[in-house]
């Protein structure tokens, strides 16, 4: 995926989780994040920051920030809609027969359906920021709705679908994603339940450019 018109800026600050402040050459802007995690060890002052000019001339806000660069690891793509549109670009290389996104399956609405011949299979896809000691970690914040959609694959797998969750990692350098069991111990657990159930763990790589995003590699986990 690529990104029509980016800038480079200097974070300020984040007064809420939807809005920072951000320097774009000699003007304080005020920029929508398209993270509504809390990406704490990302946003530090004067980070270099990369934004994407709206074209919208109606928006309140004429920036969006959607990624930005960590000292020792470099670009680190922090676009949450991000993932699956370069999950989706991705899965259309992978031949299957059929792919349907936002499909509704029990209470949940699961990013992708599959078909490939006789079999049928639903992905649940995440992005990951996080970055410890060259190890990606998720989530970055409490997701109950990644409990419940771990949970909702887990009893697909009873019913005969083939069942992934896949972690987009939005930066180089990372090749593992474990469960951030600190932040959300019953996300561990309930991805722990689902590959003791036979759901895969699929880890999907980036290659992360200023205006382009896009999966170079795949992985079991």
């Amino acid at each position: 995926m690529k990104y029509q018109n980016t800038i480079e800026g200097r974070f300020h600050s984040r007064p809420n989780r939807f809005i920072a402040k951000v320097w774009v050459e000699d003007v304080l802007e005020t920029v929508h994040v398209k993270n509504t995690g809390r990406c704490k060890e990302l946003l530090l002052p004067d980070s270099r920051v990369i934004l994407e000019i709206s074209d919208n001339p109606n928006r309140k806000t004429k920036y969006d920030l959607i990624a930005v660069y960590k000292e020792g690891l470099g670009l680190i793509n922090m676009d949450s809609q991000a993932p699956n549109k370069v999950a989706l670009e991705w899965l259309r290389e992978q031949d299957y027969d059929f792919i349907k996104p936002e499909y509704t399956y029990g209470n949940s609405r699961i990013d992708f359906y599959m078909e490939k011949g006789d079999k049928k299979y639903l992905m649940e896809v995440k992005g990951c920021t996080l970055e410890i000691d060259g190890v990606g970690y998720f989530p970055d914040a409490p997701t109950e709705r990644g409990v419940k959609h771990l949970k909702e694959l887990t009893g697909a797998r009873g019913e005969g679908f083939e069942c992934i969750t896949a972690f987009v990692i939005q930066m180089e350098g990372v090749h593992q994603v474990l469960p951030n069991v600190e932040t959300h111990p019953a996300f561990g657990e309930a991805l722990a339940e689902a590959k003791a159930a036979g759901v895969r763990v699929l880890f999907l790589g980036c290659e992360v450019e200023e205006n382009r995003l896009v999966i170079n590699r795949s992985f079991e986990g």
